[in-house]
């Protein structure tokens, strides 16, 4: 009891050393929920009671420039989250989708695709086709860029890329054998130190359980965070959905696990917009996944179940609800073109009685 009430001092006196986020990760559950009011009150300090919802659809469609096809078929995904996305295979198909898209009501595209051999999502030709795109509309361009080289980035600069949406991994037993790539953490540093070369504005993306499912190296994802990314503006949260397809026994992670990780950013960045992001496991845990991670001081969250919403009513009653109906990753300077009025569903939750 006496080492978990020096932890919460520490914690509250922004006097936490890596040492002790790295107890966080081995706590027991019932210790790790006594940390979610301190995460909660840090939030409320820096951010008030706002929380986010963020519903991506068809204003902001996630496209594949590489169709259905990656190179490095990684153990996690094989592909499978490509065949979500609309597949969009060349320049000019790219110009007139994205161009229909905006005169149709839309607000922007991630921009993705499957990797080559190398780690990079192939966008360089695509690159002019975009930057026509962004000097004819108003449309917010967030990509995937992967380990990109530096005529990659120097276009991607030229065509005036809103984000790019970067993972952020130190874990060299991932890179390698579920990644399946010839890289090291000096690759990521590099990359990173490209996009900032040409002011690119980064979203890190950290996410929990790629090793198999269980925690491994998230704190290597966060310091890294730290030591090249300062304190940046907002940070995903994402976590593994076990594949079906793989050979090797994924488990589904453990929604304290998650927890776990959020509490340490909350701390770490306490001035940085934390994210729940769309991947996640749709389980029977779902619902206790958001309420936990609200409870540990998130800013934003992606397609929360109705269950949590009225939680949110009867829980933190005095939360203002923002929505907007787009990609998690935007900054802030972009809320104004996606924003909406809260649907009327979650009005009906709201003004519901209990």
């Amino acid at each position: 009891m006496n080492d978990l009430l020096n932890l919460q001092e520490k914690l509250m006196n922004s006097k936490a050393t890596w040492e002790d986020f790295s107890y966080i990760l081995k706590m027991q559950k019932k210790d790790v929920i006594k940390l979610l009011p301190f995460a909660h009150k840090i939030k409320i300090k820096n951010f008030g009671t706002t929380l986010k919802i963020f519903m991506p659809g068809k204003k902001f469609p996630a496209i594949s420039i590489t169709g259905s096809e990656c190179k490095l078929q990684c153990e996690h995904c094989n592909k499978k989250y490509l065949h979500g996305m609309k597949g969009v295979t060349n320049p000019e198909e790219l110009g007139q989708y994205l161009f229909s898209l905006w005169k149709n009501g839309g607000i922007g595209a991630l921009i993705s695709g499957g990797c080559e051999e190398d780690g990079s999502v192939p966008l360089y030709d695509y690159l002019d086709t975009i930057k026509e795109i962004k000097e004819k509309t108003t449309l917010v361009i967030n990509t995937h860029t992967g380990i990109l080289n530096e005529p990659t980035a120097k276009k991607l600069a030229e065509a005036k890329i809103d984000i790019v949406s970067f993972d952020i991994n130190t874990d060299e037993s991932v890179i390698k054998d579920i990644y399946h790539l010839n890289k090291d953490v000096k690759d990521y540093e590099y990359a990173i130190k490209l996009l900032q070369k040409y002011n690119i504005f980064i979203v890190p993306h950290v996410c929990v359980g790629l090793y198999y499912g269980k925690l491994h190296e998230e704190l290597g994802a966060i310091k890294f965070i730290k030591k090249h990314l300062g304190n940046p503006q907002l940070i995903v949260v994402i976590v593994l959905i076990p594949p079906k397809s793989s050979k090797i026994k994924f488990l589904t992670p453990n929604p304290i696990d998650v927890v776990k990780v959020l509490i340490i950013l909350r701390f770490v960045f306490p001035s940085t917009e934390i994210a729940l992001g769309c991947m996640r496991p749709k389980i029977k845990e779902k619902e206790r996944l958001e309420k936990l991670s609200i409870r540990a001081g998130l800013n934003r969250i992606v397609l929360p179940s109705r269950k949590t919403i009225s939680w949110i009513k009867n829980y933190y009653g005095d939360t203002h609800l923002k929505y907007f109906s787009a990609c998690c990753a935007l900054p802030q300077k972009h809320e104004y073109l996606i924003a909406e009025p809260l649907p009327e569903n979650i009005k009906k939750i709201l003004t519901t009685r209990s």
